[in-house]
């Protein structure tokens, strides 16, 4: 199925999103078009519709109503080709306590049959600092050390689409600087990144376009230097007003 836009670079395609979970509606009506070799951000504080849109795009969570294709596929009709497309780091979860940082590694590789997958696993853990720690449990990891997995663990395969869901809480300057420059290796090679965050300065560097979300609806779509610096903090804080 192709997606809803006509530019042929859109790799997201979100058309009045609407997620309820009971009486609790957590997506009201969100817009989004996110392209090939570009990184766009989800910004608003929690509680906005972030993290519930990625599950969507990400084919965990299927929308009440509306429509979202992600590299083609339709998320509602074909859950299983949109998480074949996607590398996801969920915001909460996805670790398994009693596994080591190679077992998670090597568990992905073989889901998704990844040849000779060994030394790009060994790279990307020294970049992000985790070589040491690669055949400890990940039961005693801190809140940050099990971020920077979960994103190693989201670019492995280099997807089509990465879906970073607060890829920066809790992870200290080193991880922040491993996760940008994977943010800018996944855009190089031509992938549609999203990254869903409430830290305004860190959306900013790491993508070019910035989706604000308020009450679970997308109030404002601007470029990255708009939304920078005290004038960008302004525009945000009138948004969320």
């Amino acid at each position: 199925m192709t997606p809803h836009s006509t530019d042929p670079r859109a790799l997201v395609d979100v058309r009045d999103l609407h997620v309820r979970f009971g009486e609790v509606e957590a997506v009201a009506g969100v817009d989004l078009v996110a392209h090939a070799g570009q990184a766009t951000a989800l910004l608003g504080r929690n509680g906005a519709g972030k993290s519930t849109t990625m599950r969507v795009l990400a084919g965990v969570v299927p929308p009440t109503s509306g429509a979202a294709t992600v590299a083609g596929h339709d998320v509602r009709a074909d859950p299983l080709a949109v998480k074949r497309a996607v590398g996801y780091c969920p915001d909460v979860g996805g670790l398994v306590p009693r596994a080591t940082p190679w077992e998670h590694l090597q568990l992905a590789a073989r889901l998704r049959r990844l040849p000779a997958w060994e030394d790009r696993a060994r790279d990307l853990l020294e970049r992000f600092e985790l070589g040491d720690v690669a055949h400890r449990v990940t039961a005693g990891f801190s809140h940050g050390m099990g971020r920077r997995l979960s994103v190693v663990l989201a670019v492995l395969h280099d997807p089509v689409v990465l879906l970073l869901d607060e890829p920066f809480d809790g992870v200290d300057p080193v991880g922040v600087e491993a996760t940008m420059a994977a943010i800018d290796d996944a855009r190089a090679r031509g992938a549609c990144v999203l990254v869903s965050t409430h830290l305004r300065e860190l959306a900013v560097e790491a993508c070019s376009t910035v989706t604000v979300l308020r009450g679970g609806a997308r109030v404002a779509t601007a470029t990255a230097d708009e939304m920078a610096g005290e004038e960008g903090a302004r525009a945000y804080r009138g948004l969320l007003d």
